[in-house]
């Protein structure tokens, strides 16, 4: 039987299973391709927390280091989240318990969320090599040395996967992919994910990594997959495969269960959007299948949170949701919409186990929205916030600052607007705009890309109303962070793993 190692690379957030190759596991298996999972993210970084370090003479390396497995263990129990202060505590000794695994490298600095090394740039083609060639120099050395070896003596896998989404999982990657060409260099080597994806679908790609990695594939991979090994896709909608993952190894009070029910987004109208640049199909699995994955996989695993990875779950799945629950608290990102205004579908909704739901607000000014093509109304917004609130479901609001047509005084709106609704506003996320160089806004705007290397996403640009980057984060630092009702709000996300772990925090999370 053919065979596939898939990998998921450092560093990502250890809440939960990897989407991506989960899913790929999912398609390719029923075609008779032998999968074999690998959590890169998860192990390495347990081991990285679990090495004796040469812990510095302080008070705090000591506590970080004498209490890492008690909060290993106790992220793990529902007890932990019953106390928001003893959890921040315990993640953030876990955090620096990670950090100090890197102290001997000079440059390098990692935390639960992120990887950055000073010396090497990884938007840049040339450092993403520089870093291949010399894997031995890598944070995670000790664990390829210690992890592969024995894993691809015994699968011998025809192909090696890595998923890449993340840009903080670009220099771990690299330094993986190192690796394996040299000691493994029979092995056929296959980049994907999202990150990839980006980078292919700008107008200005032009491979760098081809005698590194063997093959690039941008968007979904199943059906690239299946064609490099001679097979044709005759089965559809398939569920995710978790076998072989450590489930109990996360950091959460118990498993939880990402799952997608479609790809793409079903509105794809939205200015900036990355899947609006990058032209992403919507594709959605039937309701009926979706429950049908979810009962099974809900048998299978025994999760204790649903997590819907849909960049909008569609009203139709909503609708489906409610009227037969999946039997598991759940989660999910979607849009703001009329059917979300009804306070009796929204409490049909809380019944059915829905603990949360993630809002992209983005701006408390129509203006701003409009032009952006949300396609929403604040009369609306409210009528859901109100909505929602009602109904004992918590809200994950986004906020988005320094587009093209804002300025101070909508920036200023949008922050009214929260004021006015922050008892219906669980959790915050405020990010400041990027904007992508595949964006047809940005051949309209002067400007230069960030960074002059050859894989930038985004370009810096003039604001035609004088709203920079600095000046937004002026505002956001002196101004809309220092209301009392909104300052009240950002203190309960939950640190390093905000959303991930947000339900836990919600009141109404069994």
């Amino acid at each position: 039987m053919s065979s596939i190692l898939l990998i998921h690379p450092p560093v990502a957030k250890l809440g939960e299973p990897p989407a991506g190759i989960t899913a790929l596991a999912g398609c390719l298996q029923p075609h008779g391709i032998d999968c074999t999972l690998l959590d890169a993210n998860l192990e390495a970084l347990l081991f990285l927390i679990g090495r004796q370090a040469d812990a510095r003479q302080d008070t705090r390396s000591d506590r970080a280091l004498r209490h890492r497995d008690a909060n290993l263990a106790a992220v793990r129990t529902p007890e932990l989240y019953r106390h928001p202060g003893r959890y921040h505590k315990a993640v953030h000794e876990l955090n620096y318990a990670l950090q100090l695994a890197a102290h001997s490298h000079l440059g390098v600095s990692i935390s639960l969320t992120n990887y950055q090394d000073e010396h090497h740039n990884p938007l840049a083609g040339n450092d993403l090599l520089n870093t291949a060639e010399t894997f031995q120099n890598s944070l995670f050395f000790p664990w390829f040395c210690s992890r592969l070896p024995p894993l691809l003596d015994a699968v011998k896998p025809l192909y090696i996967g890595i998923s890449l989404c993340y840009l903080s999982q670009a220099l771990p990657t690299f330094a993986l992919l190192g690796f394996l060409k040299d000691r493994y260099p029979e092995a056929r080597l296959i980049l994907g994910g999202g990150l990839i994806t980006s980078w292919m679908s700008n107008p200005r790609w032009h491979n760098p990594f081809a005698g590194l990695v063997d093959h690039c594939i941008a968007g979904p991979g199943e059906e690239p997959l299946l064609r490099l090994f001679s097979a044709q896709k005759t089965k559809t909608h398939q569920p995710p495969v978790y076998t072989g993952l450590p489930l109990s190894s996360y950091l959460a009070p118990g498993p939880i269960l990402p799952y997608a029910a479609s790809r793409g987004c079903y509105w794809n109208r939205c200015s900036f959007c990355p899947e609006t640049a990058e032209q992403s199909r919507y594709q959605q699995t039937p309701p009926a299948i979706v429950l049908d994955h979810l009962h099974s996989l809900c048998r299978q695993l025994q999760p204790v949170l649903i997590h819907f990875l849909d960049n909008a779950i569609s009203p139709l799945l909503l609708q489906t949701l409610a009227e037969q629950p999946p039997g598991v608290s759940w989660y999910g990102f979607t849009r703001i919409h009329e059917q979300l205004a009804d306070p009796d579908f929204c409490r049909q909704l809380r019944a059915s186990g829905c603990v949360l739901l993630k809002l992209g607000l983005e701006s408390g000014s129509q203006e701003v929205l409009d032009t952006m093509h949300k396609g929403i109304r604040l009369e609306l917004i409210s009528r859901v916030l109100a909505a929602l609130q009602a109904a004992g479901i918590a809200t994950y609001v986004y906020l988005l600052f320094g587009t093209p047509a804002e300025s101070l005084a909508e920036a200023r709106q949008t922050m009214e607007f929260t004021l006015r609704h922050h008892a219906a506003i669980t959790f915050l996320n405020l990010a400041i705009f990027n904007m992508p160089i595949t964006s047809d806004e940005a051949h309209r705007l002067p400007g230069t890309i960030f960074s002059e290397s050859n894989l930038s996403l985004y370009k810096d640009f003039v604001h035609p109303r004088n709203w920079d980057r600095r000046a937004v984060r002026i505002f956001l630092d002196r101004e809309f962070r220092r209301q009392p009702q909104i300052a009240a709000i950002l203190r309960r996300d939950p640190p390093f793993f905000s959303s991930n772990h947000a339900a836990f925090f919600t009141e109404n999370y069994p």
